[in-house]
């Protein structure tokens, strides 16, 4: 159906905001927009595959305010992942552009592939709380090694779980790390 717009008259009344919107249907919620990101992605990325000629399940969620969409069960997928997750990053970047470029909005959505970023996910968990253990015994700051900002904010929140130690980053991308910091050293 094509719509035709109309010259706005000044002078014309508002029309009822009432009439429109039971036009339209309820206001979507920030969970609708985050299915619908998600919708979005998964369409984009089910394309690749198919012109890749790879298999895979796509699954899509919402979880702590962003979608997630990941893909398992096929072969050859840690191709995907690349080293140390760097195709599965510039994958992620394409996708939250594809989905930027339909709904007008920067999207901060997750992509993970065969599992990979859950398990890095729980390898740098424990790397945080490690590096916290090792900092309250002694005494000193425990510097990491440079890491993408989805690891840094992996280790900074499993730290902030941790009493008697904080953690900051430093240095400049790519070469951006987390220090762990003991408490009282500031």
């Amino acid at each position: 159906m094509s719509e035709t717009i109309q010259p706005v008259d000044a002078e014309a009344e508002e029309p009822d905001a009432s009439a429109e919107e039971s036009d339209v249907g309820p206001p979507a919620t920030n969970e609708d927009a985050l299915v619908r990101e998600g919708d979005i992605a998964g369409d984009y990325l089910e394309r690749l595959l198919d012109l890749l000629d790879f298999d895979g399940d796509i699954d899509l969620d919402v979880e702590r305010g962003r979608a997630m969409v990941s893909i398992d069960g096929g072969d050859d997928l840690e191709k995907l992942v690349g080293s140390r997750g760097s195709v599965l990053e510039a994958l992620q970047e394409l996708t939250r552009l594809a989905v930027q470029q339909q709904t007008g909005v920067r999207s901060r959505l997750m992509l993970d592939i065969a599992g990979w970023r859950a398990d890095r996910r729980a390898e740098l968990m424990e790397l945080g709380r490690s590096a916290g253990r090792k900092a309250l015994e002694s005494g000193d700051r425990e510097r990491l090694h440079p890491m993408s900002p989805f690891e840094r904010k992996v280790v900074h929140d499993a730290v902030a779980e941790m009493d008697g130690v904080t953690s900051e980053s430093e240095g400049e991308e790519p070469k951006r790390r987390v220090v762990v910091v003991p408490a009282g050293d500031g």
